[in-house]
């Protein structure tokens, strides 16, 4: 898609701090981190949202998640980490490009945005 801006991530039109890339998928550091460790993963495909997986596509999003726990082990993210999707509206999904925030490097609170006491 032309005006998405992880489309142009993904063709390199603009930079990014990468942490992994192949054919299929990119992951980059978040210029908002939430944790110690943020990386964005995304595939290189235009993929709207999570409610736009399909079987023609769904392979994609096995592949992420190999790639994260290959990351998760690149990042030392030994005692765990978190994958978040926002999807949609309400889901407060910020960019119409399907993507997984991978947070680590401290311990999480519940509910997601709580911080652990």
């Amino acid at each position: 898609m032309a005006d998405c801006i992880f489309c142009k991530i993904a063709a390199g039109e603009i930079p990014s701090t990468k942490v992994y890339e192949d054919e299929t998928v990119l992951a980059f550091k978040d210029l908002d981190p939430q944790a110690p460790t943020h990386v964005l993963i995304i595939p290189k495909e235009h993929i709207a949202s999570a409610a736009d997986i399909s079987t023609e596509n769904s392979a994609v999003v096995a592949h992420i998640f190999e790639v994260a726990a290959k990351l998760s082990r690149e990042l030392e993210l030994d005692n765990g980490f978190r994958i978040v999707n926002n999807c949609g509206e309400d889901g407060m999904q910020s960019v119409q490009h399907l993507h997984f925030h991978m947070l680590g490097g401290k311990k999480m609170g519940w509910p997601p945005y709580a911080e652990e006491k």
